[in-house]
């Protein structure tokens, strides 16, 4: 991790308070005093850690230009610091009003069909590098299977089975229930929570690298 990184992503999340999406409050490690960092446990929810390997859920916006940003340097960081010790999934949680649902629609069905990380980086960059963040009509969708090496007419059909809307539904929903109040927030192992003020690459570190050192210690 170098400084220059770290300014970005505070600098980002600075930003996102300024205009109003970050306004949790910021929760001490209190629970697990053996992990490092500032988080908040999730007493409901249950743990799905396992052993040497860190699940982090990403609740992102794909109109969020911040969720785009921690997209472009967030996960990479997380990835080359930690490699396959890591799994990293992002949740469409939608923060930005007035827009369609179609791009998590789109990055659902894409999961579905095994791409789904490749439709995430298409999505992110027509919508904020080519600021195409309107209406998705079928010309443009097909443009953007057919980048990511899907069957056009299998991911049309299965866009109108109505399944991805319905995981999209429940993603959402999932986040409402931990009460996600900011994009990008995490997840980290089913029940910690780090949002907000916490969402820094120094602190997101500290927390998943003290996650696996625990691990070793058992």
């Amino acid at each position: 991790m170098n400084g220059r990184t770290m300014s970005i992503w505070t600098c980002v999340l600075v930003v996102v308070g300024a205009i109003g999406f970050v306004h949790a409050p910021v929760s001490a490690a209190v629970d697990k005093p053996e992990l490092k960092g500032k988080f908040e446990i999730l007493k409901d929810e249950p743990s799905t850690h396992q052993p040497g390997k860190v699940k982090v859920i990403e609740f992102a916006d794909f109109y969020c230009p911040h969720c785009h940003h921690f997209e472009e340097t967030g996960v990479p960081l997380l990835l080359k610091e930690f490699g396959n010790k890591v799994e990293v999934t992002m949740v469409g949680f939608p923060v930005i009003p007035g827009k369609l649902p179609t791009p998590f629609d789109m990055y659902e069905q894409a999961k579905l069909m095994g791409k789904g990380d490749q439709m995430k980086a298409v999505l992110f960059r027509i919508i904020h590098k080519e600021k195409l963040d309107g209406v998705l009509d079928r010309s443009i969708r097909a443009m953007l299977i057919r980048e990511v090496g899907l069957d056009v007419n299998m991911f049309e059909m299965g866009m109108e089975s109505g399944k991805p809307a319905k995981l999209f539904e429940e993603g959402r929903r999932w986040g409402e229930r931990i009460k996600v109040s900011s994009t990008p927030s995490l997840l980290l192992d089913g029940n910690i929570k780090v949002d907000g003020a916490n969402m820094t690459p120094e602190n997101v570190i500290s927390i998943i690298r003290s996650i696996l050192e625990a691990d070793r210690k058992k």
